[in-house]
């Protein structure tokens, strides 16, 4: 399989949730450090950049073999900045420093860490096989949306039971099977990109790759950091994925 890929890991500074949150370390590995060693493992990656407005995620990144060709504008790097312009940017930049392009990207955010190389492969092969526009991670729901919905003015669980009620069974183990984003990797390919400026506007060739719930932590809280460092000290995250052969830490 032939295809080129821009594999571009996203990383502002300034994260309230979790201070300094991107090159935090888990097992002396950070959030971008995890990032990066599952893209350069990756079987797909022709290229490795990060896009980030930071020194020291700069210096992180690169301490991991990332390319750090830009600084990201302070425009891009707001709470208020969209994914969207942050890879429209690092393509234009490509495209007027480089004059190059590539079949697709691979936008990894550092909050969630733990996906792996096989993970990127599997995406890859998904978009390939299936002729799909975007792909995007996913993990199974623990429980369906036919049991949640918002309580009315006065507390009542009004809208649950109305869709309790509509739906033939209300035995949970009969719910159909969802899925949600878990924002471990977006795989988009750049023309299209490119032409609509989207992730989410082709419905019939955007595909969900599903990843396990253990590989799908994303992280934004205090206690989602715990729970992460508590996934890997239990070996319930195998830290394998991202040691060197001959590391025995």
């Amino acid at each position: 399989m032939s295809i080129s890929i821009l594999f571009l890991i996203t990383a502002r500074s300034g994260s309230k949730g979790v201070p300094r949150k991107n090159i935090r370390e888990i097992a002396g590995i950070s959030l971008v450090g995890f990032k990066a060693i599952s893209a350069r493992r990756s079987r797909f990656c022709t290229r490795l950049m990060i896009s980030t407005d930071a020194v020291e995620i700069q210096e992180n990144a690169r301490r991991y073999g990332v390319e750090s060709p830009f600084t990201r504008p302070a425009e891009l790097a707001s709470d208020t900045a969209r994914s969207v312009d942050v890879i429209l940017h690092a393509m234009d930049w490509i495209e007027e420093n480089e004059g190059r392009t590539y079949d697709a990207v691979m936008l990894l955010e550092p909050s969630a860490p733990f996906a792996r190389s096989i993970d990127f492969d599997g995406a890859v092969e998904m978009m390939e096989s299936l002729n799909a526009n975007v792909v995007v991670g996913v993990r199974p729901m623990e429980v369906s949306s036919v049991f949640v919905g918002p309580l009315d003015e006065e507390g009542r669980l009004t809208t649950i039971i109305d869709k309790m009620q509509s739906w033939q069974s209300a035995r949970r183990q009969d719910a159909p099977q969802e899925v949600t984003m878990n924002g471990a990797l977006y795989l988009i390919r750049w023309n299209f990109f490119r032409q609509n400026k989207s992730l989410y506007c082709d419905r019939e060739r955007t595909y969900g790759y599903v990843m396990d719930p253990a590989y799908s932590i994303e992280i934004d809280t205090m206690n989602e950091w715990h729970r992460a460092n508590f996934m890997v000290e239990r070996g319930i995250v195998d830290l394998a994925y991202w040691k060197e052969p001959n590391d025995g830490n």
